[in-house]
Protein backbone atom coordinates (compact mmCIF):
# COMPACT_ATOMS: atom_id res chain seq x y z
CA UNK A 1 0.00 0.00 0.00
CA UNK A 2 1.57 3.29 -0.89
CA UNK A 3 1.96 6.15 1.81
CA UNK A 4 0.04 9.14 1.59
CA UNK A 5 0.87 11.63 -0.86
CA UNK A 6 2.39 15.02 0.42
CA UNK A 7 3.11 16.63 -2.42
CA UNK A 8 5.25 16.45 -5.97
CA UNK A 9 7.93 14.16 -6.19
CA UNK A 10 7.80 13.72 -2.41
CA UNK A 11 9.88 10.07 -0.50
CA UNK A 12 6.64 9.60 0.79
CA UNK A 13 4.70 8.94 -2.41
CA UNK A 14 7.26 5.93 -3.06
CA UNK A 15 5.54 2.68 -1.82
CA UNK A 16 6.55 1.04 2.16
CA UNK A 17 8.28 -2.07 0.24
CA UNK A 18 10.17 -0.02 -1.88
CA UNK A 19 11.37 2.73 0.17
CA UNK A 20 12.56 -0.04 3.21
CA UNK A 21 14.07 -2.90 1.25
CA UNK A 22 16.88 -3.23 -1.50
CA UNK A 23 14.65 -4.35 -4.08
CA UNK A 24 14.80 -2.89 -7.75
CA UNK A 25 12.42 0.05 -8.03
CA UNK A 26 9.35 -0.59 -10.59
CA UNK A 27 8.95 2.20 -12.81
CA UNK A 28 5.72 3.24 -11.17
CA UNK A 29 7.88 3.89 -8.27
CA UNK A 30 10.20 6.27 -9.45
CA UNK A 31 8.79 9.68 -8.11
CA UNK A 32 11.54 11.92 -9.87
CA UNK A 33 11.46 13.76 -13.44
CA UNK A 34 14.10 16.15 -14.32
CA UNK A 35 13.23 19.41 -12.96
CA UNK A 36 11.99 17.46 -9.44
CA UNK A 37 15.02 15.90 -9.27
CA UNK A 38 17.05 19.56 -9.79
CA UNK A 39 15.40 20.95 -6.98
CA UNK A 40 15.92 17.92 -4.73
CA UNK A 41 19.60 18.41 -5.35
CA UNK A 42 19.62 22.30 -5.45
CA UNK A 43 17.63 22.02 -1.74
CA UNK A 44 20.88 19.21 -0.64
CA UNK A 45 23.82 21.46 -2.30
CA UNK A 46 22.68 24.61 -0.93
CA UNK A 47 23.75 23.91 2.56
CA UNK A 48 26.32 24.88 5.44
CA UNK A 49 29.00 22.86 4.19
CA UNK A 50 29.50 24.99 1.41
CA UNK A 51 30.27 27.87 3.75
CA UNK A 52 33.04 25.66 4.80
CA UNK A 53 34.06 24.54 1.68
CA UNK A 54 34.48 28.64 0.93
CA UNK A 55 36.38 29.12 4.25
CA UNK A 56 38.74 26.38 3.60
CA UNK A 57 39.49 27.91 -0.38
CA UNK A 58 39.69 31.61 0.72
CA UNK A 59 43.22 30.01 3.05
CA UNK A 60 44.81 29.53 -0.27
CA UNK A 61 43.49 31.62 -2.97
CA UNK A 62 42.22 35.03 -3.66
CA UNK A 63 38.34 35.88 -5.31
CA UNK A 64 39.64 35.42 -9.03
CA UNK A 65 41.39 32.00 -8.26
CA UNK A 66 38.78 30.87 -6.09
CA UNK A 67 35.99 31.10 -8.86
CA UNK A 68 38.04 28.86 -11.05
CA UNK A 69 39.01 26.45 -8.47
CA UNK A 70 35.61 26.38 -7.45
CA UNK A 71 34.44 25.60 -11.22
CA UNK A 72 37.66 23.40 -12.02
CA UNK A 73 37.52 21.05 -8.79
CA UNK A 74 33.78 20.33 -8.72
CA UNK A 75 33.24 20.33 -11.86
CA UNK A 76 35.82 17.06 -12.20
CA UNK A 77 33.88 15.15 -9.65
CA UNK A 78 30.74 15.75 -10.03
CA UNK A 79 31.45 14.61 -13.75
CA UNK A 80 32.82 11.19 -12.06
CA UNK A 81 30.18 10.90 -9.41
CA UNK A 82 27.34 11.44 -12.13
CA UNK A 83 28.42 8.45 -14.19
CA UNK A 84 28.88 6.17 -10.93
CA UNK A 85 27.01 5.82 -8.95
CA UNK A 86 24.13 7.68 -10.68
CA UNK A 87 23.42 5.93 -13.75
CA UNK A 88 23.75 2.80 -13.05
CA UNK A 89 21.82 2.77 -10.49
CA UNK A 90 19.05 4.84 -12.08
CA UNK A 91 18.74 2.82 -15.22
CA UNK A 92 18.28 -0.19 -12.72
CA UNK A 93 16.22 1.09 -9.75
CA UNK A 94 19.01 -0.73 -8.12
CA UNK A 95 20.28 0.63 -4.25
CA UNK A 96 23.59 2.16 -5.13
CA UNK A 97 25.56 -0.18 -2.79
CA UNK A 98 23.35 -3.27 -4.02
CA UNK A 99 25.39 -2.30 -7.64
CA UNK A 100 28.27 -2.30 -5.99
CA UNK A 101 28.05 -6.38 -5.49
CA UNK A 102 29.15 -7.01 -9.51
CA UNK A 103 32.18 -5.05 -8.37
CA UNK A 104 33.52 -6.37 -5.14
CA UNK A 105 31.40 -9.83 -4.25
CA UNK A 106 28.26 -9.90 -2.58
CA UNK A 107 30.00 -10.05 0.68
CA UNK A 108 32.65 -7.71 -0.24
CA UNK A 109 30.25 -5.07 -1.22
CA UNK A 110 28.74 -5.12 2.32
CA UNK A 111 32.45 -4.56 3.64
CA UNK A 112 32.21 -1.19 1.12
CA UNK A 113 28.57 0.01 2.38
CA UNK A 114 28.87 -0.46 6.14
CA UNK A 115 32.25 1.12 6.20
CA UNK A 116 30.95 4.71 3.92
CA UNK A 117 27.30 4.23 5.38
CA UNK A 118 28.90 4.56 9.07
CA UNK A 119 32.20 6.77 8.33
CA UNK A 120 30.74 9.66 6.28
CA UNK A 121 27.84 9.88 8.23
CA UNK A 122 29.55 10.11 11.18
CA UNK A 123 31.95 11.99 10.33
CA UNK A 124 29.44 14.76 8.61
CA UNK A 125 27.38 14.84 11.69
CA UNK A 126 29.99 15.78 14.07
CA UNK A 127 31.46 18.59 11.33
CA UNK A 128 27.71 19.92 11.07
CA UNK A 129 26.77 19.27 14.47
CA UNK A 130 29.87 21.33 15.73
CA UNK A 131 29.21 24.04 13.50
CA UNK A 132 25.45 24.48 14.71
CA UNK A 133 27.91 24.42 18.51
CA UNK A 134 29.74 27.57 17.06
CA UNK A 135 26.61 29.43 15.86
CA UNK A 136 24.89 28.79 18.91
CA UNK A 137 28.06 30.27 21.20
CA UNK A 138 28.40 33.16 18.95
CA UNK A 139 24.49 33.78 19.72
CA UNK A 140 24.23 33.28 23.57
CA UNK A 141 27.55 35.46 23.22
CA UNK A 142 26.15 38.62 21.38
CA UNK A 143 22.51 38.53 23.07
CA UNK A 144 23.26 38.13 26.51
CA UNK A 145 26.80 39.88 26.76
CA UNK A 146 28.80 35.86 27.45
CA UNK A 147 32.24 35.14 26.91
CA UNK A 148 31.65 31.40 26.12
CA UNK A 149 35.03 30.51 23.91
CA UNK A 150 34.62 28.60 20.70
CA UNK A 151 35.98 24.90 21.57
CA UNK A 152 34.77 24.45 24.62
CA UNK A 153 32.00 22.70 26.69
CA UNK A 154 29.28 25.07 25.51
CA UNK A 155 29.79 24.08 22.02
CA UNK A 156 30.51 20.42 22.92
CA UNK A 157 26.88 20.56 24.89
CA UNK A 158 25.68 21.82 21.66
CA UNK A 159 26.75 19.95 19.44
CA UNK A 160 25.92 16.83 21.88
CA UNK A 161 21.85 18.43 22.09
CA UNK A 162 22.30 18.84 18.27
CA UNK A 163 22.91 14.66 17.94
CA UNK A 164 20.75 13.58 20.44
CA UNK A 165 17.76 15.71 18.67
CA UNK A 166 18.41 14.53 15.31
CA UNK A 167 18.20 10.60 16.43
CA UNK A 168 15.01 11.57 18.48
CA UNK A 169 13.60 12.49 14.83
CA UNK A 170 14.80 9.77 13.26
CA UNK A 171 13.90 7.20 15.44
CA UNK A 172 10.68 8.66 14.46
CA UNK A 173 10.92 7.72 10.70
CA UNK A 174 11.13 8.64 7.23
CA UNK A 175 7.70 11.04 7.81
CA UNK A 176 9.50 13.00 10.34
CA UNK A 177 12.60 13.71 8.58
CA UNK A 178 10.88 15.23 5.69
CA UNK A 179 8.75 17.61 7.91
CA UNK A 180 11.52 19.01 9.58
CA UNK A 181 13.41 19.69 5.86
CA UNK A 182 10.73 21.19 3.95
CA UNK A 183 11.21 24.51 4.31
CA UNK A 184 15.17 24.70 5.12
CA UNK A 185 16.19 25.00 1.84
CA UNK A 186 14.59 27.96 0.61
CA UNK A 187 15.45 29.50 4.06
CA UNK A 188 18.84 29.25 3.56
CA UNK A 189 18.54 30.67 -0.16
CA UNK A 190 17.25 33.77 1.10
CA UNK A 191 20.48 33.85 3.69
CA UNK A 192 22.64 33.19 0.56
CA UNK A 193 21.26 35.67 -0.96
CA UNK A 194 21.23 38.30 1.98
CA UNK A 195 24.72 37.59 2.60
CA UNK A 196 25.70 38.05 -1.57
CA UNK A 197 23.91 41.49 -0.82
CA UNK A 198 25.39 43.02 2.06
CA UNK A 199 28.76 41.80 1.07
CA UNK A 200 28.92 44.04 -2.09
CA UNK A 201 27.09 46.49 -0.24
CA UNK A 202 29.81 46.22 2.54
CA UNK A 203 32.77 46.00 -0.30
CA UNK A 204 33.13 46.44 -3.88
CA UNK A 205 34.66 43.82 -6.31
CA UNK A 206 37.76 45.60 -6.79
CA UNK A 207 38.37 45.67 -3.35
CA UNK A 208 37.40 41.89 -2.82
CA UNK A 209 39.29 41.00 -5.82
CA UNK A 210 42.78 42.84 -4.35
CA UNK A 211 42.12 40.65 -0.73
CA UNK A 212 44.73 38.19 -0.06
CA UNK A 213 44.15 34.69 0.92
CA UNK A 214 44.12 33.80 4.31
CA UNK A 215 47.06 31.59 4.46
CA UNK A 216 48.02 30.59 1.44
CA UNK A 217 51.53 28.71 0.52
CA UNK A 218 54.63 29.94 -0.50
CA UNK A 219 53.83 28.87 -4.00
CA UNK A 220 50.95 31.08 -5.29
CA UNK A 221 50.58 27.78 -8.03
CA UNK A 222 50.15 25.15 -5.29
CA UNK A 223 48.38 27.20 -3.27
CA UNK A 224 45.91 26.66 -6.22
CA UNK A 225 46.28 23.18 -6.61
CA UNK A 226 45.14 22.76 -3.29
CA UNK A 227 42.39 24.72 -4.02
CA UNK A 228 41.10 23.07 -6.87
CA UNK A 229 41.97 19.30 -4.54
CA UNK A 230 39.60 21.23 -2.14
CA UNK A 231 36.98 21.01 -4.83
CA UNK A 232 37.07 17.60 -6.45
CA UNK A 233 37.60 16.51 -2.47
CA UNK A 234 34.46 18.37 -1.84
CA UNK A 235 32.54 16.69 -5.05
CA UNK A 236 33.46 13.23 -4.27
CA UNK A 237 31.57 13.55 -1.05
CA UNK A 238 28.52 13.74 -2.26
CA UNK A 239 29.04 10.08 -3.60
CA UNK A 240 27.51 7.88 -0.42
CA UNK A 241 23.95 9.81 -1.46
CA UNK A 242 24.06 10.52 -5.30
CA UNK A 243 23.54 7.05 -6.47
CA UNK A 244 20.20 6.27 -4.03
CA UNK A 245 18.84 9.68 -5.13
CA UNK A 246 19.12 8.98 -8.83
CA UNK A 247 17.41 5.28 -7.96
CA UNK A 248 14.03 7.58 -7.47
CA UNK A 249 14.67 9.28 -11.16
CA UNK A 250 12.28 8.29 -14.27
CA UNK A 251 15.15 8.18 -16.68
CA UNK A 252 18.94 8.27 -16.98
CA UNK A 253 18.75 11.86 -18.46
CA UNK A 254 16.78 13.24 -15.17
CA UNK A 255 19.40 11.27 -13.32
CA UNK A 256 22.75 12.94 -14.71
CA UNK A 257 21.70 16.44 -16.11
CA UNK A 258 19.94 17.78 -12.51
CA UNK A 259 23.41 17.25 -10.95
CA UNK A 260 24.98 20.00 -12.83
CA UNK A 261 21.87 22.58 -11.70
CA UNK A 262 22.00 21.14 -7.73
CA UNK A 263 24.99 19.51 -7.50
CA UNK A 264 27.69 21.55 -9.38
CA UNK A 265 25.14 24.93 -9.50
CA UNK A 266 24.13 25.26 -6.73
CA UNK A 267 26.91 23.78 -4.23
CA UNK A 268 29.69 25.70 -6.89
CA UNK A 269 27.57 29.38 -6.19
CA UNK A 270 27.33 28.65 -2.30
CA UNK A 271 30.99 27.81 -1.50
CA UNK A 272 31.70 31.14 -3.77
CA UNK A 273 29.52 33.35 -1.61
CA UNK A 274 31.28 31.72 1.40
CA UNK A 275 34.95 32.42 0.00
CA UNK A 276 34.10 36.08 -0.66
CA UNK A 277 32.63 36.22 2.93
CA UNK A 278 35.80 34.91 4.32
CA UNK A 279 38.12 36.75 2.17
CA UNK A 280 36.18 40.21 3.11
CA UNK A 281 35.77 39.75 6.43
CA UNK A 282 39.08 37.74 7.03
CA UNK A 283 37.13 34.90 9.29
CA UNK A 284 37.36 31.23 8.64
CA UNK A 285 34.46 30.43 10.92
CA UNK A 286 30.95 30.60 8.82
CA UNK A 287 28.89 31.67 12.18
CA UNK A 288 31.37 34.58 12.94
CA UNK A 289 30.02 36.22 9.49
CA UNK A 290 26.49 36.69 10.22
CA UNK A 291 26.88 39.59 12.78
CA UNK A 292 29.54 41.52 11.03
CA UNK A 293 27.23 41.24 7.88
CA UNK A 294 23.69 41.65 8.97
CA UNK A 295 23.84 42.93 12.58
CA UNK A 296 22.04 41.67 15.73
CA UNK A 297 18.85 40.98 14.11
CA UNK A 298 19.65 39.81 10.87
CA UNK A 299 22.71 37.58 12.13
CA UNK A 300 20.16 36.16 14.66
CA UNK A 301 17.96 35.07 11.89
CA UNK A 302 20.89 33.72 9.92
CA UNK A 303 22.54 31.90 12.35
CA UNK A 304 19.03 30.21 13.44
CA UNK A 305 18.51 29.38 9.66
CA UNK A 306 21.40 27.91 9.27
CA UNK A 307 21.60 25.86 12.84
CA UNK A 308 18.05 24.24 11.26
CA UNK A 309 19.70 23.83 7.97
CA UNK A 310 22.74 22.26 9.92
CA UNK A 311 19.94 19.96 11.89
CA UNK A 312 18.25 18.87 8.47
CA UNK A 313 22.10 17.92 6.80
CA UNK A 314 22.33 15.67 9.56
CA UNK A 315 18.64 14.23 9.11
CA UNK A 316 19.35 13.67 5.57
CA UNK A 317 22.86 12.09 5.86
CA UNK A 318 21.48 9.70 8.61
CA UNK A 319 18.38 8.32 7.44
CA UNK A 320 20.10 7.83 3.97
CA UNK A 321 22.62 5.78 5.59
CA UNK A 322 20.21 3.97 7.48
CA UNK A 323 18.24 3.18 4.47
CA UNK A 324 21.28 1.77 3.32
CA UNK A 325 21.83 -0.08 6.22
CA UNK A 326 18.48 -1.82 6.50
CA UNK A 327 18.94 -2.98 2.77
CA UNK A 328 22.15 -4.28 2.55
CA UNK A 329 23.96 -4.82 5.85
CA UNK A 330 23.20 -7.86 6.08
CA UNK A 331 20.73 -10.12 8.40
CA UNK A 332 22.09 -8.08 11.54
CA UNK A 333 21.07 -4.78 10.48
CA UNK A 334 17.54 -5.87 8.76
CA UNK A 335 16.30 -7.17 12.02
CA UNK A 336 17.86 -4.17 14.26
CA UNK A 337 14.89 -1.69 15.36
CA UNK A 338 14.82 1.65 13.68
CA UNK A 339 16.09 3.76 16.76
CA UNK A 340 18.93 1.24 16.90
CA UNK A 341 19.55 1.66 13.62
CA UNK A 342 20.11 5.77 14.44
CA UNK A 343 21.65 5.38 17.28
CA UNK A 344 24.81 2.67 14.61
CA UNK A 345 24.98 6.15 12.87
CA UNK A 346 24.87 9.07 15.62
CA UNK A 347 26.47 7.00 18.20
CA UNK A 348 29.76 7.68 16.68
CA UNK A 349 29.23 11.58 15.88
CA UNK A 350 28.43 11.74 19.15
CA UNK A 351 31.78 10.51 20.75
CA UNK A 352 33.43 13.05 18.09
CA UNK A 353 31.68 16.22 19.09
CA UNK A 354 33.90 15.77 22.26
CA UNK A 355 36.56 17.00 20.13
CA UNK A 356 35.46 19.98 18.19
CA UNK A 357 38.47 21.26 17.71
CA UNK A 358 40.40 18.56 16.03
CA UNK A 359 37.03 17.54 14.34
CA UNK A 360 36.13 21.29 13.03
CA UNK A 361 39.53 22.57 12.32
CA UNK A 362 40.17 19.60 9.78
CA UNK A 363 37.79 20.37 7.25
CA UNK A 364 40.59 20.12 4.48
CA UNK A 365 42.21 16.54 6.07
CA UNK A 366 38.79 15.40 6.61
CA UNK A 367 37.86 15.93 3.17
CA UNK A 368 40.94 14.29 2.28
CA UNK A 369 40.39 11.09 4.14
CA UNK A 370 37.05 10.93 2.04
CA UNK A 371 38.57 11.71 -1.61
CA UNK A 372 41.45 9.12 -0.72
CA UNK A 373 38.62 6.09 -1.01
CA UNK A 374 36.10 7.55 -2.93
CA UNK A 375 38.50 8.73 -6.02
CA UNK A 376 39.82 4.98 -6.76
CA UNK A 377 36.17 3.64 -6.15
CA UNK A 378 34.69 6.24 -8.58
CA UNK A 379 37.29 5.00 -11.15
CA UNK A 380 36.58 1.31 -10.41
CA UNK A 381 32.92 1.49 -10.72
CA UNK A 382 33.24 3.73 -14.14
CA UNK A 383 35.84 0.90 -15.47
CA UNK A 384 33.55 -1.91 -14.45
CA UNK A 385 30.36 -0.82 -15.44
CA UNK A 386 31.10 0.71 -18.95
CA UNK A 387 34.23 -0.57 -19.81
CA UNK A 388 33.94 -3.97 -19.02
CA UNK A 389 30.05 -4.49 -18.36
CA UNK A 390 29.14 -2.52 -21.34
CA UNK A 391 26.62 -1.02 -19.11
CA UNK A 392 25.10 -4.22 -18.61
CA UNK A 393 24.67 -5.70 -15.44
CA UNK A 394 22.70 -9.59 -14.27
CA UNK A 395 20.51 -7.69 -11.63
CA UNK A 396 19.03 -11.14 -10.75
CA UNK A 397 22.71 -12.22 -9.77
CA UNK A 398 22.86 -9.21 -7.62
CA UNK A 399 20.17 -10.87 -5.19
CA UNK A 400 21.42 -14.43 -4.48
CA UNK A 401 23.76 -16.01 -2.26
CA UNK A 402 27.49 -15.47 -2.94
CA UNK A 403 27.88 -19.39 -3.44
CA UNK A 404 25.48 -19.24 -6.63
CA UNK A 405 25.84 -15.61 -7.90
CA UNK A 406 27.74 -14.92 -10.47
CA UNK A 407 29.12 -12.02 -8.21
CA UNK A 408 30.46 -14.27 -5.90
CA UNK A 409 33.90 -14.08 -6.33
CA UNK A 410 35.96 -15.68 -4.41
CA UNK A 411 33.68 -16.64 -1.19
CA UNK A 412 31.95 -13.26 -2.00
CA UNK A 413 34.80 -11.48 -2.13
CA UNK A 414 36.63 -9.40 -5.13
CA UNK A 415 40.16 -9.11 -4.17
CA UNK A 416 41.14 -7.51 -7.25
CA UNK A 417 38.41 -4.65 -6.32
CA UNK A 418 40.06 -3.83 -2.57
CA UNK A 419 43.89 -4.13 -4.17
CA UNK A 420 43.03 -1.60 -6.99
CA UNK A 421 41.11 0.80 -3.81
CA UNK A 422 43.99 0.21 -2.12
CA UNK A 423 46.67 1.22 -5.14
CA UNK A 424 44.59 4.33 -5.06
CA UNK A 425 44.34 5.57 -1.69
CA UNK A 426 48.37 4.82 -1.47
CA UNK A 427 49.25 7.00 -5.15
CA UNK A 428 46.98 9.72 -2.99
CA UNK A 429 49.02 9.70 -0.05
CA UNK A 430 51.94 9.15 -1.33
CA UNK A 431 51.45 12.58 -3.26
CA UNK A 432 49.37 14.54 -0.72
CA UNK A 433 49.41 13.56 3.11
CA UNK A 434 46.23 12.96 4.08
CA UNK A 435 47.25 13.52 8.22
CA UNK A 436 49.65 16.79 7.63
CA UNK A 437 47.75 18.09 4.43
CA UNK A 438 51.31 18.46 3.01
CA UNK A 439 51.62 18.27 -0.73
CA UNK A 440 54.37 16.37 -2.68
CA UNK A 441 56.76 17.92 -5.66
CA UNK A 442 54.32 16.76 -7.56
CA UNK A 443 50.93 17.66 -6.59
CA UNK A 444 51.00 21.30 -8.45
CA UNK A 445 51.12 19.74 -11.41
CA UNK A 446 48.44 16.77 -10.89
CA UNK A 447 46.21 16.52 -7.87
CA UNK A 448 45.75 14.24 -5.60
CA UNK A 449 42.22 12.63 -6.19
CA UNK A 450 43.00 12.67 -10.12
CA UNK A 451 45.97 10.12 -10.19
CA UNK A 452 44.60 8.09 -7.26
CA UNK A 453 41.15 7.56 -9.43
CA UNK A 454 43.17 6.94 -12.52
CA UNK A 455 45.77 4.30 -10.80
CA UNK A 456 42.55 2.81 -8.83
CA UNK A 457 40.80 2.58 -12.38
CA UNK A 458 43.80 1.49 -14.44
CA UNK A 459 45.02 -1.23 -11.71
CA UNK A 460 41.28 -2.75 -11.84
CA UNK A 461 41.11 -3.27 -15.10
CA UNK A 462 44.35 -4.78 -15.77
CA UNK A 463 44.11 -7.21 -12.65
CA UNK A 464 40.35 -8.12 -13.66
CA UNK A 465 41.84 -8.88 -17.18
CA UNK A 466 44.84 -11.25 -15.52
CA UNK A 467 43.29 -12.85 -12.67
CA UNK A 468 39.33 -12.50 -12.68
CA UNK A 469 38.26 -13.36 -16.24
CA UNK A 470 40.90 -16.02 -16.99
CA UNK A 471 39.30 -17.44 -13.41
CA UNK A 472 35.73 -17.91 -14.88
CA UNK A 473 34.57 -14.77 -11.91
CA UNK A 474 32.88 -11.82 -12.01
CA UNK A 475 30.27 -13.00 -14.98
CA UNK A 476 32.34 -10.54 -17.51
CA UNK A 477 31.41 -13.17 -20.25
CA UNK A 478 27.91 -14.03 -19.04
CA UNK A 479 24.58 -13.54 -20.16
CA UNK A 480 23.14 -10.67 -18.82
CA UNK A 481 19.48 -10.11 -17.84
CA UNK A 482 17.76 -7.72 -20.15
CA UNK A 483 16.85 -3.92 -18.06
CA UNK A 484 12.99 -5.17 -18.35
CA UNK A 485 13.73 -8.33 -16.26
CA UNK A 486 12.84 -6.86 -12.54
CA UNK A 487 9.00 -5.29 -14.17
CA UNK A 488 7.01 -8.01 -12.23
CA UNK A 489 4.69 -7.33 -9.57
CA UNK A 490 6.18 -6.58 -5.96
CA UNK A 491 5.52 -10.04 -4.20
CA UNK A 492 7.00 -11.75 -7.35
CA UNK A 493 9.89 -9.66 -7.29
CA UNK A 494 13.45 -11.05 -7.35
CA UNK A 495 14.21 -12.47 -3.50
CA UNK A 496 10.79 -11.73 -2.36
Amino acid sequence: MAREHTGPGSILDVPDDATLNDLPLLPRERIWGFWQYSSVNVGLAVATWAFLQGAAVAYYVGAVEAIASVVIGYGVSVLLVSLAPCLPSAKYGVEQFIMLRSVFGTNGARVVMVAMSTVFAAAWAAVLAIMLGHGAVNLLNRIFGLSLGGDGAAVTTAALATIVLSWVILARGPVSVEHVSRVIAPALIVVLIGMSVLLFTKTSWSELTDLAPLAPEDDPHTSFMLAIELGIAGGFAWWPNLGNLARLTTSSRAAFWPNWIGVFGASVLAAIVGVFAALALQLDEPTDWMFPLGGVVLGSIALIAIGCANLTAILSQGYGSMVALRCGGGEFFRRLPWPMMGLAILGPAAVLVFFPAAVYDNYGRFLSWGAIFVAPLCAIQIVDYFVLRRARVDIRQLYLPWQTSTYGYWRGFNLVGFVSIATGAITYALILDPIDYVPSAIFPYVTASIPSFLVGGLTYLVLTQLITKPAGKGGHRGVETPVAAPRARSADRIGG
